[in-house]
């Protein structure tokens, strides 16, 4: 709608009364409409993507590990190299420190379960809570005591415990494959579905692995051990009953050990 003379002159008089005689701007602005945009709700900032939010390692974070895993001498050496790499993003979702091992270096049979819980993260050792205290009862009364090296398939606790995914499983692959090497265990004690599974790459669960005999292969197929799955220690705290077969495969596995070892 237009403006007549007679109207401009008179807000530009009541203006003046007022005591405004500069203008701040050239075009007339909605002062109340900026107001309420102001008091709009603001979406959050976008966060930047972490090592923790990843899922999956990338093609330089696995050629790091193989790098790393590969310069390692001996057990001493490898356990330096887990605890210097980022490449696991297990590392940054709170866990206190890398859980390398226990055991004897050089032991005959090497035991390995699925990933540290809240004792093993604190103490810094595989299997050493109740999990932990019931497989070594299981060992001493099979006269394994004193021969297995304990390890896991990851070196960090998930978080809540959960089951290690398969990213964080291969992510930390190369030095589990090195710690093989170096060890040369005459057999593998794969405890629970999750190490099954990663380390002889198949998709059946634990109940129908356990008690099978399986060869495991190293990625250049220089190493082919005997692998024998079983229940893990936790599961069985939770399925007593479940106890029997665990035993029956330790049997399985002494049997074998034994013979192996019985000079000819």
């Amino acid at each position: 709608m237009p403006v007549d003379a007679r109207t401009l002159e008179s807000l530009l008089a009541f203006w003046a009364e007022a005591g405004v005689d500069v203008a701040l701007a050239d075009a007339p602005q909605d002062r109340m409409a900026a107001g309420l945009a102001a008091m709009a709700p603001k979406p959050p900032p976008a966060r930047p993507t972490t090592r923790a939010q990843a899922h999956a390692v990338t093609p330089v974070e696995a050629v790091e590990a193989s790098r790393r895993a590969a310069e390692a001498g001996d057990v001493a050496a490898l356990g330096a190299a887990i605890a210097a790499f980022d490449g696991c993003a297990l590392k940054f979702q709170g866990a206190r420190q890398a859980v390398f091992y226990r055991g004897v270096p050089d032991a005959p049979v090497m035991v390995i379960g699925e990933g540290p819980g809240a004792e093993e993260d604190a103490q810094g050792a595989p299997f050493v809570g109740r999990a932990g205290k019931l497989l070594d009862k299981m060992l001493v009364a099979a006269g394994l005591n004193g021969r297995v090296f304990i390890t896991n398939t990851v070196f960090w606790r998930p978080p809540g415990n959960r089951t290690p995914t398969p990213a964080e499983q291969a992510a930390c692959a190369p030095f589990l494959e090195r710690a093989i090497t170096l060890v040369r265990p005459k057999i593998l004690l794969l405890a629970g579905a999750a190490s099954a599974k990663q380390l002889l790459q198949r998709p059946e669960g634990i109940l129908a692995l356990r008690g099978r005999w399986f060869e495991w292969r190293s990625q250049d197929g220089s190493l082919e051990i005997p692998a024998l799955p079983t229940l893990h220690p936790a599961f069985l705290l939770r399925q007593p009953a479940a106890k029997k077969k665990a035993w029956e495969d330790l049997l399985t596995l002494t049997e074998r050990l034994d013979r192996a070892e019985r000079p000819t």
